[in-house]
């Protein structure tokens, strides 16, 4: 694999061109307007596939969005890594925050990419990194030093909670049966500073719905004597947190994982200045748990968050009413140990405890997921390592994210095996946000480090 920059270089504008095409496809998964661009987008992977050298591939029907399907089997008897990614992206809103429009990628130049970075809706999550995985097993068919076998799963329903995902993969053990399992949907520290993300938080997401009167009234001669659901909600969720920013919620860390102060220590290692992470925010400062500082706060910590909140009037001008009705989405982000059924179970039991008798509450489970937590000491982890060192120049250092992938823990339990998470985005890349956006310092040594994966993990599983 000596000549991998040297293919890097001569192949760089065709990868960035074929990314760029890949990004101009609406991928909405949460919005059925778009329903035939996401299924366009499972062509257009396909196609991907089979121009990179895999010997099957093909499009896996499911009740929802279609999973793709590849792989390239070299010898029945050697290590078959599982590389998983998905197509779809989350909604470019709100539109006019966007400096370009959201799937019109455009190449800009900034502080932390002085080299560029696309700009684009999944740019960094997760098509640009998934591509990354694409063109990395190109490399290795056309310069025939693919050490061992591979498969693609590749889905369209991440962004929304994967929620066919589940029985392809219970349905299908054998055909993804697999050494060890890649996924490239997270991040790392630095360009300068490489990580592997260890630990993932478990999700709970519920919509509530907070009902009054039957219709909107005139709040000028119902104000006072009629509840307001807005008022009564807003009350709500704010008591879901105390002085400390403890959540409230009877039962809520029973089973949450504390971290021994040696465990604090090491993840305190980690390069991070307070100072520059206000500064990228715009923040006058920090704000969460009492007792945490904020890598700890958002990564071994739970959390509960409200991610929209809605209801009344909300045009221009003035129209006085009290609602008839009050919506809110929140999420909960949780540690291993914590099970989301159980979590959502507890939420609504106390969201509906806690309203007064002049309203009426509704809570509607979306989707959740639970955490991970993957060991250090394990072949893949060592592979991934390796490779980053070679390429890098340092070690990785071991992390925890905040964010999380639901189907980590499931394909542990389905398909046995372990999940190496090799990101090579920055926090700084605005995903889920407006202006999302991924280096082509980091999509193209994306390309460069993971073969090295395949070559270590290979030579370590002898």
């Amino acid at each position: 694999m000596k000549d991998i920059k040297n293919y890097i270089q001569q192949n760089k504008d065709r990868f960035i061109n074929e990314l760029v095409e890949l990004l101009k496809i609406p991928s909405v998964s949460a919005d059925s307007a778009y329903s035939q661009d996401v299924i366009d987008t499972s062509e257009a992977v396909k196609q991907s596939l089979t121009k990179a050298g895999c010997d099957k591939v093909e499009i896996c029907e499911t009740d929802g969005y279609p999973i793709v399907y590849g792989e390239k089997i070299i010898d029945p008897n050697s290590p078959t890594v599982l590389v998983y990614g998905h197509y779809d992206v989350q909604p470019p809103d709100p539109m006019e925050l966007w400096t370009s429009p959201p799937f019109e990628p455009v190449i800009k130049k900034t502080d932390i990419h002085p080299e560029g970075a696309i700009f684009a809706r999944g740019a960094c999550d997760d098509k640009g990194q998934m591509f990354m995985h694409v063109k990395a097993v190109e490399y290795m068919i056309s310069n025939n030093c693919l050490p061992c076998n591979v498969k693609f799963m590749i889905e369209g329903e991440e962004e929304v909670g994967s929620v066919n995902l589940k029985n392809f993969v219970e349905n299908n053990a054998a055909k993804l049966k697999n050494d060890v399992i890649l996924i490239s949907d997270t991040g790392m520290i630095s360009n300068q500073q490489p990580s592997i993300t260890t630990g993932l938080r478990g999700l709970s997401y519920v919509e509530v719905e907070v009902k009054g009167p039957n219709r909107d009234l005139h709040s000028g001669l119902y104000g006072g004597a009629v509840a307001n659901p807005i008022n009564i909600l807003s009350k709500m969720i704010a008591s879901l947190h105390d002085e400390n920013n403890r959540i409230t919620i009877p039962g809520f860390y029973d089973k949450v994982e504390e971290l021994s102060l040696e465990e604090r220590t090491e993840m305190a290692k980690a390069p991070f200045d307070i100072e520059d992470y206000k500064k990228a925010l715009d923040l006058k400062d920090v704000y969460g748990e009492a007792g945490y500082v904020t890598n700890e706060r958002n990564a071994i910590r739970p959390t509960l968050d409200v991610n929209g909140i809605w209801g009344g009037y909300t045009g221009e001008g003035a129209k006085t009413v009290i609602p008839s009705k009050a919506f809110a989405k929140i999420s909960m982000r949780l540690v291993p140990n914590q099970d989301w059924e159980e979590i959502t179970e507890l939420f609504t039991k106390h969201f509906t405890n806690i309203a007064p008798a002049a309203v009426t509450v509704k809570v509607t489970p979306h989707h959740g997921g639970q955490g991970y937590v993957t060991p250090i000491d394990s072949i893949g982890y060592k592979a991934a390592n390796m490779a980053y060192t070679e390429t890098f120049g340092i070690p990785a250092i071991p992390v925890r994210s905040g964010g999380s992938i639901p189907i980590v823990s499931l394909f542990e339990k389905e398909l046995k095996s372990k999940t190496i998470l090799m990101g090579f985005g920055l926090d700084s890349d605005a995903i889920h946000s407006p202006n999302e956006h991924f280096g082509i310092f980091n999509y193209l040594k994306g390309i460069e480090t993971i073969p090295l994966f395949y070559k270590y993990f290979v030579e370590l599983s002898k």
